[in-house]
This record gives structure tokens, sequence and C-alpha cells, in this order.
């Protein structure tokens, strides 16, 4: 399965705890994530978040004063886990010229996997077409 999602970035200062009282904070509001992922920026730290709901997730982070960057469109994909689960997707946006921004997967236990995606805003449309993301 291939869905494409709104994922929005954002800097944070590099303390022990950040993420941990993001992540409280979304939770106590009832924000499911898809996907998360946190690493160091410059001299902060730059959390990723891909909501299942977009609009409470903003509603969240304006309640707070996070500082959102504009969000972005990227894919996730989800299947049965097998050797080079992610291969074939990543060959159909080969063959139509479509350069990968950013990949991360993992498996994601009982024989499932999971992976977000990017490309550049220009390509998100034929990469939607391409990979046929609902």
């Amino acid at each position: 399965m291939i869905r494409k999602i709104d994922y929005f970035a954002m800097q944070v200062p590099n303390h022990a705890g950040e993420a941990h009282m993001m992540l409280a904070r979304l939770r106590k509001a009832g924000v499911n994530l898809l996907a998360f992922t946190g690493f160091p920026s410059g001299r902060g730290s730059q959390m990723d978040f891909i909501p299942a709901n977009s609009r409470a997730f903003t509603r969240v982070a304006k309640a707070e004063g996070w500082k959102l960057r504009k969000p972005k469109t990227g894919f996730l994909i989800q299947g049965k886990d097998r050797a080079g689960a992610l291969d074939a997707t990543l060959s159909k946006l080969a063959r139509a010229h479509i350069n990968i921004t950013a990949v991360d997967g993992v498996a994601a236990g009982s024989g499932r996997f999971g992976a977000i995606l990017w490309v550049k805003p220009k390509d998100v449309a034929k990469a939607s077409k391409t990979l046929k993301a609902h």
C-alpha cells in the first residue's frame, strides 16, 4: 500500500527530553503519528512529523507555539516484509526518472515493513501517478 502523506518539519533545541516532551503533548491531544524522526541539524535538531490527521497535528502545533516549516508531501509505503521489499517501489521511480530526495525503511515486525520517501515538489504528481498512490 502506498499513500501520499503530509510531512511537517521543525527545528528544536538539541536537549535531552525534547522529543519526549513534544510526543507526549501530541499523545495527550490524541494525535496519532504514522512516522516520526529526529536528528541533529546545525546547532539544534530537526524533527519530522507525519501525522495521520494533519489538521489535528497543526492545531496542536499552533496551540503549543511550535514553528513548523511549510508542509511538504511524501509517500508512506507499507507491506509484507521480504528480501527486496522496497526495491520494487524504488525501481518504478528509477524507471520513471524520478530522483528520490530521501528514504527511510524499517521492518515493522510480524512480517511487515514500512518506509517513507520524499521526492522534489516538482516530482510529487509524477511520483504519485507512477506509484498509484492514494
